[in-house]
Order: C-alpha cells, then structure tokens, then sequence
C-alpha cells in the first residue's frame, strides 16, 4: 500500500493470479533474495515457477522515482519500504519499529506539540 501511495501505481504489485503476484514481486525485491528465503525455511516453491520466475535483481526503489510522484517521496519513505518489503518475515520491521522509524518523525513531533 506504501509503495502504492508513495510511487502513485496502483496497485504496485499487479498480478493476474498468485503466480503472476509472486513473479511481479521478484522481479523488484529480487530472484536472489527470494531463493534464499526459501532455502532458510526449507521451502519448495511449486514447480509452475520454474518457467515463469527467470532471474531479476533486486530494484532500487528511487527507479520508481519520476516527475509525477517526486514530491511524495523522501529518502525516509524509501529506507521504511525497504525495511517493509522483505521476503523474509524476520526481517521485517514489527508494528512497534514501524511506527518508532524516522518515516513518521515530524508526526510524532507534531502530535507532541499539539500535547504541549
């Protein structure tokens, strides 16, 4: 949904099916990095993959970055997408460290000001 917002493509992982889904989101987070989630949880991805996957490296997500959507996006809404959008759960920030992340820094301040 972040990414959505932020990259103004919605939806931003479009897949026909829950093929197409997974395909679409390795060809951005990355054909490596998903591999490697499966063989630390020792996963067996459907054969059906096998010809659609291919290999993809991972994206830099300022390749997103275009006139249309640059005013939405901040090197703090980048690094919190690419803290959120991990393969791997563990990895991934929690609820609580989501909302601790500079991201929402000025609300925190604004909150605290409104308090004071």
């Amino acid at each position: 949904m972040l990414a959505s917002m932020i990259f103004r493509r919605e939806p931003f992982f479009h897949g026909h099916d829950n093929y197409d889904q997974l395909v679409r989101i390795a060809k951005v987070l990355g054909t490596d990095e998903l591999f490697t989630y499966l063989n630390k949880y020792h996963i067996n991805l459907d054969t059906r993959f096998n010809d659609l996957l291919g290999k993809h490296t991972k994206k830099r997500w300022d390749r997103f970055v275009h006139n249309e959507n640059t005013h939405l996006v901040s090197p703090e809404a980048l690094d919190f997408l690419d803290k959120l959008l991990r393969y791997d759960h563990m990895e991934r920030l929690t609820a609580e460290e989501a909302m601790e992340h500079q991201y929402f820094e000025q609300i925190r301040i604004d909150s605290q000001n409104k308090v004071e």
